[in-house]
């Protein structure tokens, strides 16, 4: 299969979580040879400022970054964007009427995933900021998919695994991510949205079995390959 469109993803939010989003584009693309993969236009730009704190703590707000980056990506050549962030998500279903090319959302890709996965619902694991927004909630709501939200003493704990995985501290970020995600799921044995592109590398050194996870970041990689290729492929 050849790629039709060029994808423009605009990281760094974090670094981390955004080379491992191009490890999925190459591992789920239909390619036998270098040609046949897609081609990407990646802009990595971690001094964006914090997300979480722009909603929190009345941090700067990030729009403007957002949209410059955006705007970039499409003036060197991208037909279709992605941003492997999710709080950053808050931010852009506000200025959506502004980028310049249609936007693959991530938020939407992740919950069409879980409504395929686990239709009895899924816990939500996510930024303090994702959270307050009620940004998955309100997507969740329109598409039909029950979240589970983790109380506030296990959110301050999945935050500090997000920051442990910013840090580049990820074995210790999974060593807290399975106590807390083993507490969550004795009070309701459904399976987790990541919903923050950091906590699948917290997840990975969790050693717990795969299926028990919805990768945001893995559900917009399959997205976007989708519609690079063709609307109707399906790497699974």
């Amino acid at each position: 299969m050849i790629p039709k469109k060029t994808l423009g993803v605009l990281g760094g939010m974090g670094p981390a979580a955004s080379a491992e989003f191009m490890v999925l584009l190459t591992r789920f693309a239909p390619a036998s040879c270098d040609q046949e993969h897609p081609k990407v236009i990646l802009l990595s730009w971690p001094q964006i400022p914090d997300r979480t704190k722009a909603i929190l703590s009345g941090g700067e707000d990030p729009s403007a970054y957002l949209l410059e980056g955006l705007n970039k990506l499409a003036a060197w050549g991208a037909d279709v964007l992605a941003v492997p962030c999710n709080t950053a998500h808050y931010f852009i279903d506000k200025i959506k009427d502004q980028i310049p090319r249609p936007l693959i959302h991530i938020v939407e890709s992740t919950l069409e995933q879980a409504k395929q996965k686990s239709p009895s619902g899924a816990w939500l694991i996510a930024t303090k900021g994702t959270i307050r927004t009620g940004l998955y909630q309100r997507y969740a709501n329109q598409m039909g998919v029950k979240l589970l939200l983790p109380d506030s003493e296990e959110q301050d704990k999945i935050q500090s695994c997000i920051e442990l995985v910013k840090k580049n501290d990820s074995q210790a970020a999974g060593r807290a991510l399975r106590e807390i995600l083993s507490s969550l799921q004795k009070k309701n044995d459904v399976p987790f949205i990541a919903a923050c592109t950091e906590i699948p590398l917290a997840f990975e050194a969790t050693g717990l079995e795969d299926d028990l996870m919805i990768s945001s970041l893995e559900a917009l990689a399959v997205k976007c390959i989708s519609v690079i290729y063709s609307d109707v492929y399906n790497p699974y």
